[in-house]
């Protein structure tokens, strides 16, 4: 009997999945108030999408697709990200033809086949935004501000925000040359990833982090060197709507990011302190990537934030988040006698929204109290014979050990109460 789950991969088990859901619920509630609408794709796409969207040259591509042939011969991938899914339900279902902007965001499972460690898995989980539509700085900073206000009403605290600036069709073929000038007496110091990288992308090469790449690259043609008028001027808005919200940023210089399809404002959210793996979220403009697909040209701007990092960080910084195992009312019996009320009780207590359970194993009623403590329940409700002989039960207040005598009839009302008044303080 198989008792592990693939490599990579996590099981979500309860006491965690409420901590996913608080997450996963914030998301909701943010995006909404930004005017986005949730979309869900499906978990596999045809195998061209992404060979099309991401970039062939790309490790994603080259090394981390799980992708397989189906019953008909197709070839099928579990998605790797989300943007590429996106533009092709844009595209399929002709939401340019809708008044835009169109302003989307998902929740879900991505996969790629990578080395497993701490924050990065085989499937692992994103939160991510879509633009379409637009080209104004404008929304380049919107889409930057919405990830940093979640991650602030979170909790989080001292991340830094990386910007640049990768250019456009026009620019980067000048940048490219100049880069390839510089980095050519140097190619046999490069690792053997980036020596490939040095015909086909070799602004690439910037991002790399082994030491002799970096060393060889310092002091390189930096993309900001080589922008167009247009981009220039572009960079200058999303730089000034930034500075106008108070968001604090870096301007990183070697920050490319690893997708082919970027284009003009490329951007990283890092928290420093949590390991070798510190980025959070990031994302950038990409205007090529709709007319890449075949669609026609439609400015666009993303990002996507990975969820298992985001729980990382929030431990490293002691932010608490709910476990969900409370009660806000156990009841505890003193006998089989006592069980159908009390099982009637909690029926009523459920209906009425309140967060109930009581004993199924036939426990007694010291250890009843203990269980009900242990999973913080707020009120323990004890059903006794002779309290139910009165119509009465007691209710014992777990957080100061208080207990009171209450109408069988009054102990729904009560409970509620008391919930909201928790709720509220």
């Amino acid at each position: 009997m198989l008792t592990t789950g693939p490599r990579g991969t996590n099981d979500i088990l309860p006491g965690e999945v409420e901590k996913w859901q608080h997450i996963e619920e914030a998301i909701r509630r943010i995006c909404g108030e930004y005017g986005y609408e949730e979309i869900r794709t499906p978990i596999f796409e045809h195998t061209e999408l992404f060979q099309r969207g991401i970039g062939e040259t790309t490790d994603i591509v080259e090394k981390e697709m799980y992708t397989f042939l189906d019953r008909g011969d197709r070839s099928i991938t579990l998605r790797p990200e989300g943007t590429a899914s996106t533009v092709r339900a844009f595209l399929e279902h002709k939401l340019y033809n809708q008044p835009q902007p169109t302003k989307l965001f998902y929740i879900g499972p991505m996969f790629r086949y990578d080395r497993p460690q701490a924050g990065r898995f085989r499937q692992f989980h994103q939160f991510g935004v879509e633009v379409f539509g637009s080209d104004d700085p404008a929304v380049d900073a919107e889409v930057i501000s919405l990830s940093m206000e979640y991650y602030r009403r979170l909790g989080l605290t001292a991340l830094e925000l990386h910007i640049n600036s990768i250019g456009c069709p026009e620019c980067r073929p000048v940048h490219r040359e100049k880069l390839r000038e510089y980095l050519g007496p140097n190619l046999s110091r490069l690792c053997p990833h980036c020596q490939q990288r040095f015909e086909r992308n070799p602004m690439r090469i910037l991002d790399c982090k082994a030491e002799n790449c970096r060393e060889a690259s310092q002091g390189a043609p930096t993309t900001t060197s080589c922008l167009c008028p247009g981009c220039a001027e572009h960079f200058a808005g999303v730089k000034g709507y930034l500075a106008s919200l108070e968001i604090d940023f870096i301007v990183d210089e070697r920050l490319v990011r690893g997708l082919d399809y970027y284009t003009r404002t490329a951007f990283e959210i890092m928290a420093p302190g949590i390991g070798a793996q510190s980025s959070i979220g990031g994302g950038g403009r990409y205007n090529g990537l709709i007319e890449e697909c075949g669609g026609p040209p439609v400015p666009s701007i993303g990002f996507a934030l990975g969820m298992e990092r985001i729980l990382i960080t929030l431990e490293k910084q002691g932010v608490n988040l709910p476990t969900g195992r409370d009660f806000d009312a156990f009841l505890a019996t003193t006998g089989e006698s006592t069980r159908p009320e009390a099982f009637r009780l909690l029926a009523q207590l459920r209906q009425a929204g309140v967060r109930a359970d009581m004993d199924y194993l036939g426990r007694s009623l010291k250890a009843q109290m203990k269980f009900a403590n242990k999973f913080g329940a707020r009120f323990t409700v004890i059903v006794g014979e002779e309290e139910l002989a009165r119509q009465v039960v007691v209710v014992k207040d777990m957080s100061d050990g208080s207990q009171q005598e209450l109408g069988v009839a009054e102990l729904v009302d009560f409970v509620l109460n008391r919930r909201w008044e928790r709720i509220g303080g």
